[in-house]
Order: C-alpha cells, then sequence, then structure tokens
C-alpha cells in the first residue's frame, strides 16, 4: 500500500482522454522476447459497470515481483507483459483502496461480471485508438498461492487481465489475504 500523501491525486474523471501529453505517460515498453514492441501502449482504461475511469502507468516486473500502482486512482500496466491490440495478455493492477483515502481504482471490481465492457485507450504509433474487451471470467486466489505464472501468461487471444487485493486485510503485514484475477477478451 502507498503511503506518500504527495501521490495521492485527485479521484480522475477522464482517463487517457485527459489533456496533456498523454504520450510522455511513460517510457516505451521493453517486451520480455527483445523482439521490437508491437501493439499499443495503453495509457487509460474505463469500465463503465463501476465507474471506473483512469489513466494508465508504465510499471515494472523486479525480480518476480509486481510493482504497486503508484497512487489510489491510477492503474499500472505492466510493461514486461503484452501491449494491447495484439494477441497476448496484457496486465493491469489497481488498488481495492488506499490508506488515508478508502475505496480506490479498483474498489468495485469484484462487482464485474461475464460480458461487462472494459474500454483501453492507447497509443499507437502516435495515434489514439480504443479498444474494447468482455469480461470472461473473474477468479479470487490465495495470494500465498495465486498461480503467478499463469496470470502473467501470454494468450493466443488478444486479452487483458485485472488484477488487484482481496479477502481479508492483515493490519500487522500491510497485505491481503486474496488476489482477484479478472480476464477479458478483445470483443468485435
Amino acid at each position: 500500500m502507498q503511503t506518500d500523501q504527495s501521490q495521492h491525486g485527485d479521484m480522475p474523471t477522464t482517463g487517457g482522454a485527459r489533456p496533456g501529453p498523454v504520450a510522455a505517460l511513460d517510457g516505451p515498453a521493453t517486451p520480455t522476447s527483445g523482439a521490437e514492441a508491437q501493439g499499443a501502449r495503453p495509457v487509460g482504461l474505463r469500465i463503465p459497470a463501476i465507474q471506473v475511469d483512469s489513466e494508465v502507468e508504465r510499471a515494472y516486473i523486479v525480480d518476480g515481483v509486481m510493482e504497486d500502482p503508484k497512487g489510489p486512482f491510477v492503474v499500472a500496466w505492466y510493461g514486461e507483459t503484452e501491449r494491447v491490440g495484439v494477441p497476448g495478455n496484457a496486465v493491469f493492477a489497481g488498488h481495492i483502496d488506499y490508506v488515508d483515502v478508502g475505496p480506490a481504482v479498483f474498489a468495485r471490481v469484484g462487482e464485474l461480471g461475464v460480458g461487462d465492457i472494459i474500454e483501453a485507450t492507447a497509443i499507437d504509433g502516435g495515434q489514439i485508438i480504443n479498444l474494447t474487451y468482455a469480461v470472461e471470467w473473474s477468479e479470487v486466489y490465495p495470494a500465498a498461492t495465486a498461480p503467478v505464472a499463469d496470470i502473467l501468461r501470454q494468450t493466443d487471444a488478444e486479452e487483458i487481465t485485472l488484477i488487484t487485493c482481496g479477502g481479508v486485510f492483515d493490519g500487522t503485514s500491510g497485505e491481503y489475504s486474496d488476489r482477484l484475477i479478472i480476464r477479458a477478451q478483445r470483443a468485435g
């Protein structure tokens, strides 16, 4: 959980569509294969059913550990996973709640059901594009035994995976007992 008050910001209302230099939100991702990056770099995420409209920041997987998103109302995309708009699995994470803030960007992600829509705004060759995904499934795993390799694995279809915390919060460790995983596939 992030505790730095200076990074809280205001609850966003326009996601990746907000004015300003969208292309400067993060640096270019480097695919794990070393090949030139394909697809579009995500910069915004909307989930109308649960009123999410957030910018997307680039985060890293360091020594097998996924960095936490930097604030309560921003979604992290892991550049070591796929970009959007091409076959593969683009992985995103968001906080369910946040110290001294309360409910955060993915507070209601557990309400999503099969068929609910997730919209990604992305940059592809300088062009802003919008892609639509439909939820296929959701699953809760104990944090200690969550199948991380399967959650992060590449797929043959254009898919995105959302990750957040769930279960019981342990104030001593500062961790939740579970992880909620949502998988969605490109619609249309």
